[in-house]
């Protein structure tokens, strides 16, 4: 039998290999006690995430603020509810049983920044991102398909696919030609409503904490441009991406809204995101509540990329650094639809039943801290008018066998306000804040959309208040309805008002007109005999006075917030 020095002998490795392992296994050592020493040090550990899903998950655009600005807040002021008291004359409705506009258009520039140092090119994360929010659901077929769309479907989903392909190298080509110089010639702009300013921006930066009503006032020339462009914001909805789609004039976007009483705060996004931590602002409603929600999310993206959690019944984006989430439901009418024949109202229209709220949207209040309402505008697509079970009425609908109707769409749009305010306010567990966006002026000057009506050649606000009868009427039962169902609620509802149908009256150099197509072939001229190209007088440019919507939506929060 062999003895134990003799077989140790005979499994050992020779010296130098031994010597070797030796060295490997400390080198391994050395790197792994560096690994973790590196991990832990502040300048490369990663921010735990605040759920599960979304933890390794980096910032893709870090965003240089500059110090001239920033902004701070003042202290809390007093709740109220914004309007601007504009007493409305009493218009009749039998004359007003079609929008002036007729039925909504189907809607799927570079700026000197006054804010933020952004980099120029969205991150490829971002471009697809921008893509998906632009995407078609099963409620965005619906929302595809409105009457005098001149759009379908597939091409929203190419243009975004387009947009959201593009390089680095033909988006920074494509922002160098469109680059140019704001001109600063406001020789023409004098009147009551229009002003120049030519002061410090710090002007604008002055929060007012007293009570000041937002939406008296004028609006004022901004020559440090808009919060954003279209090369740094990959959500716009192409047809409203108006210098993406060949608009050859600005200015359009350098007018700022002026209080009179007071300043409205340029928009920090980094400090609404801090006063929105741990909280949801949700936008529902149509096509225009759309551009509004894109509108806030280009504006936040500029501070923080957004990451997608969103489904095909909800839009939801969340900012990782404040748990912030925004959120946009589609909700054509807010109120209950169907499609089931009803009585002598076939399948092929649409059942609007004016007394029971959306449930698309109520299955989901409890989960926003902040709700934006808007609607109006689908009130001129055909369908019928429920109340009780019964048909009561109809738009570009109704049999003559079945003798006078007794709502017609301004009525309708009336009730359905109530109703849908009325069930927020009157919810026993919703604590959240409502807040209503008036009705938003179309601007089809000479006809509706499919007669004639133009936007064209407008480059500037409008220096007298200009009215159409649809919007009053529209505007006025929007209002009666929000204040009827204020009588309705309970202690401790908030339900506001954002009263925007006056002072954007005057923006009818705001919509993108015939530009709402990048088809290089496009019509954007009037014809030999005067007539004027297809075109969008109804949804915003962005960027864009819709980007106003939300520098008084966050001072609205604001003040709300910071006075509890």
């Amino acid at each position: 039998m062999a003895s134990k020095k003799s077989l140790l002998s005979a499994f050992a490795l020779p010296r130098p290999v031994s010597a070797i392992i030796v060295m490997v296994g400390g080198f391994g050592l050395m790197l792994f006690i560096a690994s973790q020493f590196l991990i832990s040090s502040p300048r490369y550990q990663w921010r735990k995430p605040e759920h599960g899903a979304l933890k390794d998950v980096k910032e893709d655009v870090v965003i240089k603020q500059r110090t001239a600005g920033s902004m701070e807040w003042k202290g809390p002021g007093d709740v109220q509810v914004l309007s601007s008291d504009h007493v409305l004359e009493n218009g009749k409705e039998n004359a007003s049983l079609s929008s002036p506009s007729g039925v909504l258009h189907n809607d799927s520039s570079n700026g000197v920044q006054d804010k933020f140092t952004v980099n120029p090119v969205p991150s490829k994360e971002m471009q697809e991102q921008g893509a998906q929010t632009s995407s078609v659901s099963s409620n965005g077929v619906e929302e595809q398909g409105i009457p005098g769309s001149s759009m379908s479907s597939n091409d929203v989903q190419e243009q975004s696919k387009e947009r959201s392909s593009m390089s680095t190298s033909e988006m920074e080509k494509q922002g160098a030609a469109r680059s140019s110089v704001i001109s600063n010639d406001t020789e023409n702009l004098v009147s009551s409503n229009l002003t120049s300013d030519t002061a410090p921006l710090n002007d604008f930066q002055k929060a007012d904490s007293g009570r000041c009503d937002l939406l008296k006032g004028k609006w004022v020339y901004h020559p440090a441009g808009p919060l954003y462009t279209n090369n740094t914001c990959p959500f716009i909805t192409q047809m409203q991406n108006c210098q993406g789609n060949g608009r050859p004039d600005k200015e359009y976007e350098n007018w700022r809204w002026k209080p009179d009483q007071c300043d409205l705060p340029l928009f920090d996004g980094r400090k609404f995101l801090e006063l929105m931590r741990d909280k949801t602002l949700a936008f529902v409603g149509d096509s225009v509540a759309r551009n509004q929600f894109e509108s806030m999310l280009c504006i936040l993206s500029q501070v923080e990329t957004p990451r997608n959690r969103g489904n095909r019944l909800m839009q939801r984006w969340h900012f990782r650094s404040t748990n912030t989430f925004l959120c946009r439901i589609w909700s054509s009418w807010l109120v209950h639809q169907s499609s089931e024949p009803l009585q002598f109202a076939p399948k092929e229209v649409v059942k609007i039943h004016l007394d029971l709220p959306d449930e698309t949207f109520m299955d989901h209040l409890l989960k926003f801290d902040v709700v934006v309402l808007s609607s109006g505008h689908w009130f001129a697509k055909q369908s019928a008018y429920v109340l009780n079970g019964n048909i009561v009425g109809g738009q570009l609908w109704w049999p003559k066998e079945a003798g006078q109707m007794k709502i017609n769409n301004v009525k309708a749009f009336g009730i359905s306000v109530e109703t849908i305010l009325t069930a927020i306010a009157e919810h026993p567990n919703y604590t959240g804040l409502a807040i209503v966006r008036s009705f938003s002026p179309d601007h089809y000057e000479g006809g509706a959309w499919n007669t004639g009506g133009s936007c064209t050649g407008k480059t500037g606000p409008a220096d007298k208040f200009e009215r159409s009868g649809f919007t009053d009427v529209m505007h006025e039962k929007q209002v009666a309805g929000f204040e009827e169902a204020v009588k309705k609620a309970r202690p401790g509802s908030k339900l506001r008002l954002m009263d925007i149908t006056e002072a954007f009256s005057y923006r009818h150099d705001g919509h993108p007109g015939p530009y709402r197509s990048p088809d290089p072939n496009k019509v954007t001229k009037r014809g030999p005999n005067g007539e004027p190209p297809p075109q969008d007088c109804l949804h915003w440019c962005m960027p864009g006075p819709v980007d106003t919507w939300n520098e008084i939506l966050v001072e609205m929060i604001r003040r709300e917030l910071e006075a509890r």
